[in-house]
């Protein structure tokens, strides 16, 4: 089983949604067989390229709000990504174009270090304040990870993976989604939002249960020792 999941690397909701998600998978008892693909999606890709700012007065501008609104808004983030056991400081957070973040993930999914390369990115953005905007910040976020240093910088300056990060963002969008993060299974079963780990789960077994249907054999009669078919 399948399970796809657009977002970005600057989005609070998106590591709580991966949060929540490992909750999920890991009370499925079916784990083991569910393959986790990481699709790119920017919630900005109108950011020029090596720009930074600081988020907060950026994103009371976008939705029209008091930055002492935004702030209030951003503390309320931070709580409910508390009881996900992250540690966020959202008011003092910086943003950027994502592009090139989204490119590292790509190589790192032929890798085999997708998901680390994920958890990685997002962590140093929200968590330790790290840039995930620059070149050389992202060379050394992936080198930790294990992509090769060389590779990692060439890719980074030929754009081989810029396609393929703009194909992901227009598939989400031919899925329906509006905004991230994006949850598909099997590409039958979608979630948009950083919905309720139980609720996931639900998904999960849905999609399980449809794909592995179960097959009643019945005695000659319609009876056996164990009941009677209906």
């Amino acid at each position: 089983m399948q399970v796809e999941v657009w977002s970005d690397v600057v989005c609070p909701w998106c590591y709580i949604g991966k949060r929540r998600l490992e909750t999920a998978l890991e009370r499925f008892p079916h784990r083991d067989q569910v393959e986790v693909v990481w699709r790119s999606f920017q919630l900005d890709p109108s950011v020029p390229e090596g720009e930074t700012h600081p988020t907060l007065p950026a994103l009371a501008a976008k939705y029209g709000t008091s930055q002492d609104a935004m702030r209030a808004t951003m503390a309320r983030v931070e709580q409910i990504a508390a009881e996900e056991g992250l540690e966020y400081d959202l008011a003092d957070g910086i943003s950027g174009n994502t592009l090139r973040a989204h490119e590292l993930l790509h190589l790192a999914a032929e890798r085999g270090l997708g998901g680390q390369a994920k958890e990685r990115l997002l962590h140093a953005h929200f968590e330790e304040g790290r840039s995930v905007f620059d070149v050389d910040s992202l060379v050394e976020l992936g080198v930790e990870v294990g992509l090769d240093e060389a590779e990692l910088r060439a890719v980074l300056s030929d754009r081989r993976y810029l396609t393929a990060v703009r194909q992901d963002g227009a598939t989400a969008q031919a899925l329906g989604a509006t905004g991230v993060p994006f949850f598909v299974v099997d590409r039958k079963y979608g979630a948009a939002g950083a919905q309720p780990a139980e609720l996931l789960l639900q998904i999960l077994e849905r999609a399980w249960a449809d794909a592995h249907p179960l097959v009643t054999v019945a005695a000659a009669d319609g009876c056996d020792d164990g009941g009677c078919a209906v």
